[in-house]
């Protein structure tokens, strides 16, 4: 299973660039961090809808959607493993876990997801999205294999 992150932001330079890299470096699956950055001075829903199309192109053909969205659902770790489980047991090749900006997802792109995902109530920046998600998905592949990473 490949795993793709497509974020918007550039993490070069930032603390959470490093635990992303830890993380990665621990899974045994293939994971690729794709950055995407607006360079237009652009507002709210422009903003929002330049950000979806180069999160889409940034995005592997074929690839199943996951927007990570405040409004999607919360997942205690042990269901997000059995639903990558699934999801690899399903023969999906390709999973793209897209995190917007600032102000988030443009709703079309997260109406467009194969399924949304929140890591619950409250706002999270998106630059620790990103490590919160590389944990969880090094989390995800312990409780698949049984490692005593993660303890129920």
């Amino acid at each position: 299973m490949r795993i793709t992150i497509c974020a918007v932001a550039r993490s070069k330079g930032d603390p959470t660039a490093e635990i992303c890299e830890i993380y990665r470096k621990r899974l045994p699956w293939d994971v690729d961090l794709r950055e995407v950055e607006v360079r237009k001075k652009l507002k709210d829903d422009k903003l929002a809808a330049a950000e979806a199309a180069l999160l889409r192109g940034a995005m592997p053909d074929g690839a199943t959607m996951i927007a990570m969205d405040g409004g999607g659902r919360a997942l205690s770790s042990a269901d997000f493993a059995k639903r990558l489980g699934r999801w690899r047991d399903d023969g999906i090749a390709d999973l793209a876990f897209v995190i917007g900006g600032a102000n988030g997802l443009h709703r079309q792109l997260v109406n467009e997801a194969h399924f949304t995902l929140s890591f619950g109530a409250m706002t999270w920046p998106h630059l620790l999205a990103r490590a919160m998600l590389m944990e969880q998905l090094y989390r995800a592949h312990a409780i698949l294999t049984g490692h005593p990473y993660h303890r129920a």
